[in-house]
This record gives structure tokens, sequence and C-alpha cells, in this order.
């Protein structure tokens, strides 16, 4: 492509500096890197002076490993050894999915029906394992945290995301809508009409209910569930109503100018299909978007010379001799470069759809993230806001 249809760069440096940005959210397909970068993001807001909490999700703990915690959960741990001289600082914890919903009923609840909720066997299904209370609990963590910062003068003044792990990137936004309507009046009205055929029998009707309107509850054997779902509707129907509005406020949250989405996809066909999805619902939705963050892009040491070329040098050079290692370190060359043009084409393609979308490339590391100053080198590469390379 010409320079002329190259994207704009994404400044990175320019986006955690500005104070009005109070809320990045680093989303797109599992397995690009989105820890990794809302890690870096933070810790290089944190060293220029920000006052930094970063929220992850990722059940591997790497963050944990990288920022030297022996462990994070819940409660947002400093994170020693970073460079305070700007005055800033950093703080990062783990989404503790059941400990987050708890702390929702004790804030809602007495502690009478706080304690009836918890002995229940149905809310401890629903706690820990009902698809999508993960990504719903992100976003009550979330408007919790922001909460928390703006009662606070001290306190943060820049919230970083990392997305769950999904099936889709879509999932974070897509959450409470999903739970809201799996604990709607309508389904509280069924789960409470009394028992009138038998137990055994009405527990199969109220299954199928529950399957009809969520499709998502694991299967619960025992006569005891109709009990337990009925006690369970009883106590929580008096902490219900404040699910749906704080949901709607953390998504309108995320709406506000002061939101920044990052999409994070690395250069293969996969990544790059749901990074365009996801910029296309986020653009449909009023969801700032603030660019892509194009993860472990190949490069060489040689950029001017082609693969044709090198294959060409290393046949003339042959095996014999001693030039088999040059050959050999040429094919290498030639095997990169042709990589190097494969992932090119894929990201013209999608820059090509998406010309209004900030790109920042970030080099592939010759090993796994695992300790600062990794976190470090991939912060470096973002601030460099250097457009892909190939585009």
């Amino acid at each position: 492509m010409n320079a002329a249809a190259s994207p704009r760069a994404l400044d990175v440096d320019a986006l955690i500096d500005d104070l009005e940005t109070r809320v990045i959210v680093c989303c797109g397909a599992g397995g690009v890197g989105k820890t990794t970068t809302a890690a870096a993001l933070a810790l290089r807001a944190a060293e220029r002076g920000r006052h930094v909490v970063v929220l992850t999700i990722d059940p591997a703990r790497r963050l944990a490993q990288a920022m030297g915690l022996l462990e994070l959960d819940n409660t947002p741990r400093t994170v020693a050894d970073v460079d305070t001289s700007e005055g800033g600082r950093l703080e990062a914890m783990m989404l503790d999915m059941k400990r987050t919903f708890d702390e929702v009923i004790e804030a809602h609840a007495s502690p009478e029906k706080a304690q009836q909720i918890f002995a229940n066997p149905f809310y401890l299904a629903l706690s820990s394992s009902f698809a999508g209370t993960q990504e719903y609990m992100a976003m009550e963590k979330l408007g919790q945290l922001r909460a928390q910062a703006e009662a606070d003068p001290d306190g943060w003044d820049l919230i970083v995301v990392d997305t769950p792990p999904s099936r889709s990137a879509l999932d974070f936004l897509d959450a409470p809508k999903r739970l809201g309507s799996f604990l709607d009046g309508r389904l509280i009205k069924i789960l409470s009409v009394p028992a009138r055929a038998g137990g055994r029998a009405y527990l199969r009707v109220v299954s199928a209910a529950i399957g009809t309107a969520t499709g998502a509850l694991t299967k619960i054997l025992g006569a005891q569930v109709l009990t337990d779902v009925q006690s369970f509707v009883a106590a929580f129907d008096t902490v219900f109503g404040g699910f749906r509005e704080r949901a709607e406020h953390t998504y309108h949250l995320l709406q506000e100018p002061g939101t920044a989405f990052v999409v994070v996809a690395a250069p293969e066909p996969d990544a790059l299909r749901e990074a365009s999805y996801f910029v296309d619902r986020l653009g449909s939705q009023g969801m700032p978007l603030a660019g892509l963050v194009l993860n472990r892009v190949h490069t060489s040491l040689a950029e001017g010379l082609s693969a044709e070329r090198a294959l060409a040098a290393a046949e003339d050079l042959g095996e014999s001799g001693g030039h088999a290692l040059t050959a050999g370190l040429l094919r290498v060359h030639a095997h990169r470069m042709r990589r190097r043009e494969r992932e090119g084409a894929l990201t013209a393609r999608f820059t090509s759809a998406h010309p209004e979308v900030a790109v920042v490339s970030v080099p592939a590391l010759a090993e796994d993230v695992h300790d600062l100053g990794g976190l470090r080198e991939v912060s470096g590469s973002l601030a460099k806001a250097a457009v892909a390379y190939g585009v």
C-alpha cells in the first residue's frame, strides 16, 4: 500500500497522559495478548504519573507473576519496583467472580437475607459457574472501582480492564443483558409458583422454563432443587432491582468520553476477523474506540532483503565449504520475510476496511513476558506508535 493509504498511528502516550481518560478497556479474541497489553499500558501510565489500578480476568495468573506479586485476588495490591518518580503508582487485582457476587449481595441485602442467599445451593451454582456470570461480575467490579475512584480525591485516576477470556470478545458487553434476562420478573414469577403436580413433575416444568429463558443452566440433580430455587428467589427478590440498574449504569459508563476501548489482535485471520467485528460493534453502540494494538508482529534485521533475493543468494552459496551457515541464515530470513508479508497483507485488509482505526504494532518477543522488565519492553513498543509494518 502507498503511504497515503497507511493507517493513522495510535499515540499510546497521548492516550494515557490525558487526564480525561479514566477507563481503558482492552478487548479482543482469546490468546492475542490482552492481559499483557493491559498490564503494559497500566505500568507505563503509572510510571508517567497516573494513579492506576489494573483489573485482570486471566485465570493463568500471568499478570501476578509479571508484576512480581505472589498472588492476585479481589483486593487491589500495590506493585513494587514501579518507577514512582513522576508521582504515579500502580495497583493490580484479579476478578474473583464469586466474591464479587457476594459483595453485591452484602451491599444490598440485610445480614439475615444475605446469609440465606449464601447458604442456598442454587446461589452457589449461579455465582460460581453460570454462563455469563464472569463477564457480568467484571462489569460489576468495574462499576465498583469507578465509584471508589470518584469518592477518593487521591484514589485511582485510571482504571485498566483486561476483559474475560471467552468464546466471543462481545460477551463482556452482552453479559449484563443476558444475566438480566435470566433474573427478570417473568422467570421469578415462574419459579415462585407453588408446586401443584408433585415435586418431580414440577421440577421438570421449572427446568424447561429455565432452559427456555437462558439456555445456559447446568443441570442440577435431586428433588431438593425445587425448594432450593424457590428459597433463593424469595430471598433474592429484595436485591434483584439493583442488578439491572447497576448494569445499565456501567454500560453507559463505557459509552462516556472518559472511556477508551483498545482492541487487541494478532496478525492472524481469526484474530483480525474478530477485531473487525468488535470495531463495528463498538461503533454501532457508541463506544469510544482508541485504536488497535497489533501484537506479535514478526520483523527482520535485514528489512531491505526480500525473501526471493535471500533464497537466490542461498542457492548461489550452496551448502559446501564455509558458506553453509550463511546459506542457512539466508533461508531463515526468507521464511521470516514471507511470514511478514502474509501478516502485512492481513493487516492491510483490516486497515482498508477500517481506515479510521488508529494502529500500533508490537514486535514478537523472543520469550513470554514474565517480569516488569518484559512489560516495559512491551510498553516501549506501544509508545513508539509505529504504524503496523507492511501497510
